[in-house]
């Protein structure tokens, strides 16, 4: 069972099949080709908090948390060039709901229509994305499901929207605790 914590053996210790299950291999960071592999080799049954794996087809690192396998690197970053870590964005010229893909990322938005940008709760806490109005429509950016308390510019309220009133003009939303969303940049109410 994974979690057990570091065992000291004794010099002379009975080295059991158990203590190698439990000590070792749980333990460690088990190498999957795939997740159809490694749930083949970890059914439900013997899967317990804190197990780690690695899948070589993905190149990442995933971690059990007691009710789901979650993907801890690469985190929310969309490549790594040499030393650069770059993460995520997108262009948009219609209105869209954020994604936790767009984590420390950038969404920019084209177009003379008014668009609506939709922040729900999917950052971690201290993340961002930034948007960026870089054509002639409004932008307006608004809290989206499992957001409670979201604030900027002076006000606050779940009902509250913010607007980047001029072209090449941004904002940035940030997580800072909880479910709660502050909005920061050149916004208006």
């Amino acid at each position: 069972m994974a979690g057990l914590g570091r065992k000291v053996f004794s010099a002379g210790e009975v080295l059991t099949a158990q203590a190698v299950q439990d000590f070792l291999m749980d333990q460690t960071t088990m190498v999957f080709s795939g997740t159809a592999a490694r749930g083949s080799a970890l059914p439900g049954s013997v899967v317990s908090e804190g197990m780690v794996t690695y899948q070589t087809d993905t190149n990442t690192i995933t971690v059990y948390d007691g009710a789901a396998w979650q993907q801890v690197y690469p985190a929310s970053i969309s490549s790594v060039a040499g030393s650069q870590v770059q993460f995520g964005g997108t262009t948009t010229t219609t209105s869209m709901t954020a994604t936790s893909a767009l984590e420390n990322g950038t969404i920019w938005v084209n177009g003379t229509a008014a668009v609506t940008i939709t922040v729900p709760d999917v950052l971690q806490t201290w993340d961002t994305i930034t948007i960026w109005r870089n054509a002639g429509g409004t932008v307006t950016i608004a809290a989206g499901s499992g957001v409670t308390d979201w604030a900027g510019g002076g006000t606050a309220g779940t009902a509250v929207t913010f607007k980047i009133d001029q072209t090449y003009n941004a904002a940035t939303v940030q997580k800072v605790a909880a479910n709660t969303y502050r909005v920061v940049g050149k916004i208006t109410v």
